[in-house]
């Protein structure tokens, strides 16, 4: 400050009063007395951000603002995007964060096999989103994190969504290797969410997917619990053990009523259970129950099974679960 004191002074001698009283007004602390969001929109040019800056109260003057960006901004455009405006900072320091700072940078996540209900509930509560939230047919989102700025649409990020799991089957898709029986991109959602629920270890998927494709191939039912799960809960947890009733149920996604694919996804499954689906591990194996490790072990017959279910029950009664 002592500096700019001294310059001021200088420049009341040399170019007078009025050039000193404007360099004072671009370099001294703003107006505003603390942080502030502010957000510059697509296409904005620096004069209108310059209003938009006067009305929100960050600077005391549109018209020197201009002018200051003129003699001092070196022809850089101002960025879209939103922005943390410090206390107190100048015009000057407003003007270089709006030109080369970097803007906030908001991120939604889905994780992947989260089922949609999730990612609306998720979307309904961020408040710096508009709309509602709407409630997406099951798989068709990608799991990813996602971008957005202060003031868009809840469907705007749906559909971005939606949008990059569109290109993201597309391109695995042209991929395949023919190597198991779904016939269409749906089915391979539906099969893939499957996959996503079953195992959560990433070695495991294509492994999994193997299984699955061998009793798809052979006739054999999936025998899948997390498809008897999802008409219950929409995909949420069901916090209990399924009862008979629930595997006796004919709902349409019910694996143990009938063999092959249930009516529809289970969930918004990951690019690399996707991927294990289109290119599943060759195996001959159609079995496969837990280890008590978080993996699975996996049989051909179902003798080896039920030798391995044994061993996993001899887990849960050590651990106290039976």
């Amino acid at each position: 400050m002592r500096l700019i004191r001294r310059l001021i002074i200088g420049l009341v001698i040399g170019v007078g009063i009025p050039v000193a009283i404007f360099l004072y007004g671009w370099f001294a602390a703003g107006p505003s007395a603390k942080p502030a969001a502010f957000i510059v929109a697509e296409g904005s040019s620096v004069s209108g951000v310059a209003s938009d800056l006067a009305r929100a109260g960050l600077i005391s003057s549109a018209s020197r603002f201009r002018v200051g960006a003129r003699l001092f901004g070196g022809g850089d455009p101002v960025q879209a995007g939103e922005f943390e405006i410090p206390a107190r900072a100048s015009a000057s320091q407003i003007l270089d964060l709006l030109q080369h700072g970097r803007p906030v940078q908001r991120l939604i996540t889905v994780t992947e096999g989260m089922p949609s209900i999730i990612v609306q509930e998720k979307l309904a509560a961020v408040p710096y989103l508009t709309g509602e939230a709407p409630l997406a047919p099951e798989g068709t989102l990608l799991p990813d994190s996602y971008g957005y700025e202060r003031g868009e649409s809840r469907a705007a990020v749906v559909a971005r969504m939606q949008a990059a799991m569109t290109k993201s089957l597309e391109a695995l898709w042209a991929k395949r290797k023919f190597n198991c029986l779904v016939n269409s991109k749906e089915e391979a959602i539906i099969l893939a969410s499957i996959v996503e629920k079953e195992t959560g270890k990433p070695a495991e998927r294509r492994m999994v997917a193997g299984v699955y494709c061998n009793r798809l191939r052979i006739g054999m039912k999936l025998d899948a619990d997390p498809t008897v799960i999802y008409p219950i809960t929409k995909g949420k947890p069901l916090g209990r053990r399924i009862r008979r009733s629930e595997l006796m149920a004919d709902t349409g996604y019910n694996t143990y009523r009938k063999p092959g694919l249930p009516i529809g996804p289970i969930a918004n499954p990951g690019r690399e259970s996707i991927a294990a689906v289109l290119d599943p591990a060759p195996t001959s194996a159609i079995y496969f129950v837990a280890d008590g490790t978080g993996g699975h072990v996996f049989a051909d017959t179902f003798a080896e099974h039920q030798a391995n279910v044994q061993k996993w029950y001899a887990v849960r009664r050590a651990r106290g679960e039976m």
